[in-house]
């Protein structure tokens, strides 16, 4: 038995590249933006989360405020533990000295080496004393209910803010994948180059976000219509703020090509698969998980380019973090898990 079991936490996170949802005992306790601020002066931290996302663009000169993943994996190490750290101190306070921590962090399925040492590292940064990491479109299955371990093929689309994971799960393993870097944030970009072009407006990551919430579309042809929106920005041919009023057409035009990438790599994945498990496929259609999953007409369009049927999950948002959390209560069973050494 081990010595101090009794103070053991665990927890699942999903460590994305917009968004860090964890998991303990069954209940989703933080949701917040995977942002760090740091005093540039100390190299202290500020803030985590939505405190930070407040003053993200808003900074002056002593504080910056960092994204510290970049495409699902982490490019900045410190502001990575810093972000990891901030957010579970607001769970709870460390309880004992001794207290055991145990987590299961989700990962992309085209992950290198190197970037997955980068994920243990800044978990034993932490003092994690078992850390385990699951691929994310596995963790997305286990999160909308499907029998992983099942002779059968499913094929999961897990639309992220860095990457779209594309996988086709059967007996506990990813039999074929396709791992682009084509997602939430470049969807993000798409925005803000098309209101410079179409409107002369300079805007910010967020008011671009606010955008793809509000009005967001990825078919022009929608049953429901979302009423128009009026955008602040700053005038680029005057310099002085100005307001314009976008709609779903123009931000299904500006993410056209975006979404096409996606296309390409579902049919590439398709391509890939065995003719057994296609004829699955073709029974039990595509699942949509994931914040780009939210995005309306999304699944239509798909489905058109498929002749597929497309299924969005029920809150795709935390289908992955659900998924994490039941291969944490099953680090025994499911062999697909990567462990690292114990502690």
């Amino acid at each position: 038995m081990r010595l101090f079991q009794f103070f053991q936490q665990e927890l699942a996170v999903d460590l994305g590249t917009a968004n860090t949802l964890i998991i303990q005992d069954g209940v989703v306790v933080i949701d917040e933006p995977s942002i760090v601020a740091i005093n540039r002066t100390t190299n202290e931290t500020i803030a985590v989360g939505m405190k930070a996302m407040m003053m993200h663009e808003k900074t002056h000169e002593n504080i910056k405020t960092v994204r510290p993943l970049k495409d699902g994996v982490i490019a900045d190490f410190q502001a990575a533990e810093a972000l990891i750290q901030g957010l579970i101190n607001m769970i709870t306070e460390k309880k004992k000295f001794f207290t055991h921590l145990k987590m299961v962090i989700c990962i992309p399925s085209g992950i290198t080496e190197v970037e997955k040492r980068a994920v243990f590292d800044s978990a034993d940064h932490i003092d994690s004393k078992e850390t385990y990491l699951i691929h994310e479109p596995m963790a997305a299955a286990l999160g909308i209910g499907i029998d992983v371990e099942a002779p059968e093929g499913t094929m999961i689309i897990d639309i992220g803010g860095g990457t779209t994971e594309i996988a086709v799960i059967a007996l506990s393993g990813i039999v074929t994948d396709q791992s682009i870097r084509t997602a939430g944030d470049e969807f993000t970009n798409d925005v803000v180059d098309y209101m410079r072009r179409k409107h002369n407006l300079l805007i910010g990551e967020r008011t671009a976000e606010n955008i793809k919430i509000n009005v967001g579309s990825a078919i022009e042809d929608l049953d429901k219509v979302p009423a128009k929106l009026a955008i602040n920005g700053r005038d680029l041919l005057t310099g002085i703020p100005k307001q314009v009023f976008t709609n779903h057409l123009e931000v299904a035009e500006a993410l056209d090509k975006s979404i096409s990438k996606i296309e390409d790599a579902v049919l590439k994945a398709l391509e890939d698969t065995p003719p057994e498990l296609a004829s699955d496929i073709y029974r039990n259609g595509i699942w949509l998980t994931g914040g780009g999953a939210l995005l309306r007409g999304l699944d239509v369009r798909l489905s058109r380019k498929t002749k597929l049927n497309v299924n969005v999950a029920d809150d795709p948002l935390k289908a992955v973090v659900r998924g994490t959390s039941l291969a944490l209560k099953n680090t025994d069973k499911y062999t697909f898990l990567i462990e690292r050494q114990v502690l």
